[in-house]
């Protein structure tokens, strides 16, 4: 284990000649857990890559925090935000540093956190609590799944070979479901607004369904009564927090006269602000579900239509980031051979099947040789991961 994360890459490298990949720099230890997660969702993370925008919020959650987990500078503006009027939520196992200043403190069972995420999520869609229009729009929502369980495409996006590519390094050919005419057509065409929810067939016969839809029907069972056995919280009190998150957000919504093009090219005049931020760190994600937990926060604030919008979740530049044209990883054992430079990135990004580091049989190489689509962090260095192959020891 060393030091600062500008270290990482000449003691990784020691590491793995040494014979382990058991090794861990201050980023697995603090936010590279948080980045993760929250890069693979949305682009972007807090912290060096993005953070609240309290100066316009009028509700802000912490949650899984430290008060070693900011800078003066964010110290300032949840003073600035207090004074103002703004609502401040800690969630938190203990009532200690920030969650000793908030207006509510919420205590939670150490490592549930994503429990509570989903069960909120769960509240949100079911009571339509939701910015329907940035989800439809920034999302991939609206975008349909291949359902058929025979094929070799089953469980991701359908593409159309004849949509229009946008941009050539991240094709926008994508399919929706045209509520006009319940027809498909690509993804981000003019005037259409796509089906989240519901199932349909292609003309070609293949059953696919909105990712909004398998989202819906993946938290069902999410309740705030299901998430309270598991993090100590109240159901009534879970049931409140997503209903004044989504209140919030969409009463209190408000825009800016300023002009701005987004990533398909369309022109907008002014931009919305939803007033609902949130700041996480390591509290989160330094679980064995952290990967999952990052994920569910990043959702969440997706669906109350917080992300790059005033008052919420602002991303600092050069982000957000698509995982296109990132470098891909390497992608078999083949490819990583003694004394031979490896044909593609260690800390590649992994997006597709196309990506894994599979066998010859198509099963997933160890994690220390590589990435699989069950383990995508591999690389990285985490803290938690290292921690649980020492106490195996493995190797």
């Amino acid at each position: 284990f060393t030091g600062r994360d500008q270290m990482q890459a000449l003691t990784g490298l020691f590491a793995r000649q040494f014979g382990t990949p058991n090794y861990a720099a201050h980023g697995g230890f603090c936010s590279v857990n948080m980045a993760a997660g929250m890069i693979y969702t949305i682009g972007g993370s807090f912290w060096e890559f993005g953070g609240p925008d309290l100066a316009r919020a009028s509700v802000f959650v912490m949650i899984g925090t430290a008060e070693d987990h900011h800078s003066n500078p964010m110290k300032v503006a949840i003073s600035k935000f207090k004074r103002a009027g703004g609502k401040f939520i800690a969630i938190n196992p203990i009532r200690t540093g920030y969650a000793a200043i908030a207006d509510e403190w919420i205590p939670i069972r150490p490592g549930t956190d994503g429990a509570l995420l989903l069960a909120l999520i769960h509240e949100l869609i079911k009571h339509d609590l939701i910015d329907h229009e940035f989800v439809a729009r920034f999302t991939n929502a609206g975008q349909l799944v291949n359902l058929n369980e025979q094929s070799d495409e089953f469980g991701l996006m359908v593409r159309n070979p004849e949509g229009d590519v946008i941009n050539p390094l991240r094709p926008h050919n994508f399919l929706w479901w045209d509520e006009a005419t319940h027809a498909p057509i690509s993804d981000h065409a003019e005037g259409v607004q796509p089906a989240l929810t519901g199932r349909f067939t292609l003309p070609d016969g293949t059953p696919v369904a909105p990712a909004f839809e398998l989202l819906k029907e993946r938290v069902r069972e999410f309740t705030p009564q299901w998430a309270s056995a598991i993090t100590g919280v109240s159901a009534d009190t879970i049931s409140r927090l997503a209903r004044e998150l989504g209140l919030a957000a969409r009463d209190q919504a408000f825009s800016l006269p300023i002009a701005w093009t987004d990533s398909w090219g369309k022109r907008h005049e002014s931009v919305k602000g939803n007033p609902v931020a949130f700041h996480a760190m390591r509290g989160l994600a330094a679980h064995s579900n952290g990967f999952q937990t990052i994920r569910a926060l990043a959702i969440l604030m997706s669906l109350l239509g917080t992300i790059d919008r005033p008052g919420g979740f602002r991303h600092k530049s050069p982000y957000p980031k698509a995982v296109p044209p990132n470098i891909r990883p390497p992608k078999g054992p083949d490819a990583v051979k003694p004394n031979t430079p490896l044909n593609g990135a260690p800390l590649g990004w992994p997006e597709s099947p196309d990506d894994l580091f599979v066998d010859a049989q198509g099963e997933p190489v160890r994690i220390d040789k590589g990435f699989s689509w069950e383990h995508p962090l591999s690389a990285h260095g985490l803290m938690h991961n290292v921690i649980t192959n020492a106490w195996r020891g493995d190797p």
